[in-house]
Formats: C-alpha cells, structure tokens, sequence
C-alpha cells in the first residue's frame, strides 16, 4: 500500500469500536477492569497505554514498516529512553555533527551515568569501523546530519554495526518515512521528534521511537515509556495522527521548495556555501539519490562576512520567522550558533532554513532583500 493511503487508513482500525470515521478522542486517566480480572491487552492507567496512543503508535510502526512504536512526550524523552536501554559502560557511537541536544545528553548526563561515547565523521565508514569496541551497543546515526546536513550510508553503517553485534539507530526526523525508511536499510531502531515534520504545524510536542523487532532492546524502552511516564496527552496523539494524514504532499511540497531555494541560494553572491544533498555538488548527493525518495525540506548555508552579517540577514526577513525548530508549514530560520549556545560547534556565520510550504517565489524574494 501507498504512502499516501497508509497515512490516512493505517492505525485506524485500532480501538474503533463505534466505527467513527474520526477517532473520539479518549482523556480519561483510568478504564474499568473487567469482572474477570485485568490482562496485559486492556487499558487500565493512561500513563501505561490509551487508545489515542495506541492506534497512533499502530500508524508509526506501520509507516516505518517495523513491528513496534513506542512514543513519548517529547523527542529529547523518545532519545533518553533509547540511551537508557542500555546498562552503565556500554559505549556508544554518534556522529560528529549531531544535534546538539543528543550531543548533551551525551555528554553532559549518560556520561555520569556511566556510559562511554565516542563522536565521529559518520561520512567515513572506516573511522566508524575503527570506533566499535567491545564494549560498542549502539551506533546513533544523524543523516541529513543536524545542521551540516552531511549524508551516511546507512546500510554500510549497519553492515559493519551488525558484524560486530551492535545496533543502529536513525535519527529520521528530518526525512519522515515519507522520504527515507532506515528500517528497509537494516537499521534496528528509527526515532522521530515527532514535534517536527510529523507534527507539521508547530502545534504538538512529541517523539517516537519505533523498532524492527520486538526484543529484549524493545520491551526496555517501552518500559521505560511506561515506568519514567514521558507519555503523550490523548489529545496529541490525536493531534499527530490528524496531522500525518497529509504528511506525504506536505514532505512532497517541502521538498520541491528546499530544492528551488536551493538553487537559488547556490548561486547567490553573498553565499559562500549551500548545505543541500539535493544540488549535484554536494558530497553526499549520490549516496542520498540511493537511500532517500527526496531531499527533504532542510538547508543550512554560510553567509560570506562574518557572525554580525549572518544575524544582519536572519534578523531582516519579512516572511520567513526567526525560530528553532522546524518542519511546520511555515519556513523558519536561525543563526544556529547563537541558538545552540555558547558551546556550538556551528560556524558563526551558518544560518539554518527549515523550508516550509509558501510559494517558493514569495520565500526567493524575502530571502533576496534579506541578503541586499
């Protein structure tokens, strides 16, 4: 079945019981048990399972073609939960450019709990190699990396991962399944800050994590979802699946609209460097051409002068908001490195687009009198 009809139909006969054609919503903290005792199937406490949750979570799986999802309240709580599956002194791999957020977490707390990380240039299958130990668990793969949009070649990332008995898990936020399915490449695990692309409307917080197959890694994150309580509202979950069902013309137009800017950025005077996989010249372009249906709605690029001129050109945009995050139907932009901190490795110079769904001449323009 098509992406577009999964997108509409799948989940949907989860938890249908009065056959409507749009999920009731179900807020309720507490079901009755029934006189016969309570199974492990029936819904009992929301914290541990809901009918909005589990037919949004029926829809995620099925979308990413695995066996399970598991979704949380946010992305940062789905990636924690994928960490925290692991025991004290595994050692984990990430890649150099990673979101900062999964570069903290890292750093700054799972180290203290006694996990090793090691970063590195994921482009190289090679330094990968090198960096698996045996003590290795987990390979946490960004790709298009967060901001550099660099490419990794999944299914020679999870070739040698495999070999050496260690996981992989995709970051997909920035594609969606719409455009990239790392499941189908050998990954182990596919998470999503669902508040992104998923979402699309800058309305709903969340993040999923969904698995290949339902082993021991699955039922300690989904324990995890269930004992720590970073659990999506009725309502989100609601919210989410409203809004996937038109996930797959949303990642379409995104898509055609990035590669326009694209171009027309690649060609601008006062840019000195576009980050896109879809321009030809890019370093990943042919490796993205094999494993993406698309290149996505995201751009990062470098404004010839220095810091005070990229945040000239962000701060100057009439249409385009000045935001973190991405994926709504909005375009938005930022200087990353002021909104990473301090401590970002982001040149002070890049300015990260997430393209949204407006008229790619109106965008064209505003970013055109941005840079004047």
């Amino acid at each position: 079945m098509h992406f577009e009809t999964l997108a509409i139909h799948a989940g949907m006969e989860t938890e249908r019981e009065h056959h409507s054609v749009m999920s009731p919503i179900y807020p309720s903290t507490i079901f009755e048990h029934p006189e016969s005792g309570l199974n492990a199937d029936q819904f009992s406490y929301t914290r541990h399972d809901n009918p909005n949750r589990r037919q949004l979570e029926a829809l995620l799986a099925e979308l990413e073609g695995g066996k399970e999802a598991v979704s949380f309240s946010s992305g940062m709580a789905a990636i924690s939960a994928v960490f925290q599956a692991l025991k004290p002194g595994d050692h984990v791999i990430a890649p150099l450019d990673v979101y900062h957020g999964t570069r903290k977490l890292l750093s700054e707390f799972m180290s203290e709990w006694g996990m090793q990380c090691s970063f590195v240039d994921m482009r190289k299958i090679s330094d990968v190699a090198d960096a698996i130990k045996t003590e290795s668990k987990l390979i946490w793969l960004e790709t298009p990396s967060n901001p550099m949009l660099h490419i990794t070649d999944i299914k020679a990332v999870c070739k040698v991962a495999h070999e050496k008995g260690v996981k992989v898990c995709v970051d997909n936020t920035w594609l969606t399944p719409i455009l990239q399915q790392p499941l189908k490449s050998g990954a182990d695990l596919v998470m999503h800050s669902t508040t992104k692309y998923l979402g699309g409307h800058s309305d709903i917080l969340g993040g999923a994590v969904i698995t290949a197959s339902e082993d021991d890694n699955y039922e300690r994150i989904r324990s995890i979802q269930r004992l720590n309580g970073a659990v999506p509202s009725p309502f989100d979950c609601w919210l989410l699946q409203r809004s996937i069902k038109t996930l797959p013309y949303r990642m379409r137009g995104h898509s055609i609209n990035a590669g326009k800017v694209a171009e027309f950025l690649n060609e601008h005077p006062k840019i000195e460097e576009v980050y896109y996989p879809g321009l030809p010249g890019h370093e990943g372009h042919d490796i993205a051409s094999k494993q993406m249906n698309g290149y996505g709605g995201m751009i990062s690029f470098l404004v010839k002068g220095d810091e005070k001129d990229a945040l000239k050109v962000v701060s100057r945009s009439q249409l385009i908001t000045r935001a973190t995050s991405l994926g709504g139907v909005e375009s938005t932009w930022e200087h990353r490195k002021s909104s990473e901190g301090e401590h970002s490795p982001a040149s002070p110079r890049l300015i990260r687009l997430s393209v949204g769904l407006e008229h790619p001449d109106d965008l064209i323009a505003d970013i055109n009198q941005a840079l004047a």
